[in-house]
């Protein structure tokens, strides 16, 4: 089947011939774990006797954003919305659509997510499985309107690219008193010896955001603990607008995130542990921060807002 423009501009990205794909020191998988370890061991030892500090990409963009807004969702239940049980139905269902034979539908495919996750014995089966006709009418439509995007613009995966949906990534550290952990949207290819070959990709709705940037270089960093080789690209892909922004993996690349681990774990720690006061960084996270009324650094901030923009 012939390719559209934006399923051929996403092939054009993602491939790669053999002399295009980095080849790695075989010794960098341990220099980092050992690296990691030793710069990590006095936040280890902060972590409260039986605790894990588990370090994920929210964690980090949390941590390294506002402080104020990372301590108040801490303290937060965890409760499903319309807006994250979209996104968790549309990732499910396109995790179904890299191995479904055929050529399902949008709509096919959420029916199917929906009645897994509904089977399923996660919190959001039971949030699914509770909702009013019309309310589980809406978000299907939705969800389904995200998966059609993916499934006109992405290409077909084929099977000689090794696709894997949902592709979950772990490192343990220091005595496992430290985790990083995430799971990448979509991966493509695989490393040949020493030599890069995987393509990780995270998907998108909205707009760029720096954070989307540095989440594929945490997942980078973990796969090289884990694999002992980087990824060869790392990807976002827009679905609302069709568009792929990629980066290149190099050591540079990692160092970033290394440093970024680092510093977020030592933050997390002080602040939830320590009793650090946290600094207060407004942006426009501070739209939906549970403490916004309480905040008068982000009251501030989205009064100056307002009165720039005409109002949110």
């Amino acid at each position: 089947m012939d390719e559209n423009p934006a399923q051929a501009e996403v092939l054009a990205v993602l491939g790669a011939r053999p002399h295009e794909r980095p080849a790695f020191d075989p010794r960098l998988r341990t220099e980092l774990r050992q690296g990691l370890e030793r710069r990590l061991a006095p936040v280890a030892e902060r972590v409260p006797d039986g605790q894990t500090l588990w370090v994920s990409k929210h964690l980090l963009s949390s941590v390294h954003g506002c402080e104020g807004l990372f301590l108040a969702q801490d303290e937060e239940e965890f409760a499903w919305t319309p807006q994250t049980a979209r996104g968790t139905v549309a990732h499910k269902a396109i995790e179904l659509s890299v191995s479904w034979r055929g050529d399902p539908s949008a709509g096919e495919l959420v029916d199917e997510s929906i009645a897994r996750l509904i089977a399923g014995n996660d919190r959001i089966g039971d949030y699914l499985g509770g909702l009013g006709e019309g309310e589980r009418a809406e978000l299907h439509g939705e969800a389904s309107e995200r998966v059609n995007m993916f499934l006109e613009c992405f290409p077909r995966l084929e099977p000689r690219w090794r696709p894997v949906a949902e592709s979950r990534l772990r490192a343990d550290l220091n005595d496992d008193k430290i985790v990083l952990s995430g799971k990448v949207d979509l991966t493509v290819g695989r490393a040949e010896g020493v030599r890069a070959g995987k393509v990780l990709i995270d998907l998108k709705t909205g707009g760029f955001a720096p954070s989307h940037r540095e989440d594929l270089r945490f997942y980078a960093l973990i796969e090289t603990l884990r694999l002992g080789v980087p990824p060869r690209l790392l990807a976002s892909y827009y679905l609302d607008g069709g568009r792929l922004q990629e980066e290149v993996v190099s050591e540079d690349t990692l160092a970033v995130a290394f440093e970024r681990v680092v510093a977020g774990a030592d933050a997390a720690v002080a602040l939830r542990h320590e009793r650090r006061e946290p600094v207060l960084r407004p942006g426009a996270p501070c739209r939906w921060c549970p403490k916004r009324s309480e905040c008068d650094v982000g009251q501030h901030y989205l009064e100056a807002r307002a009165e720039e923009d005409g109002g949110w």
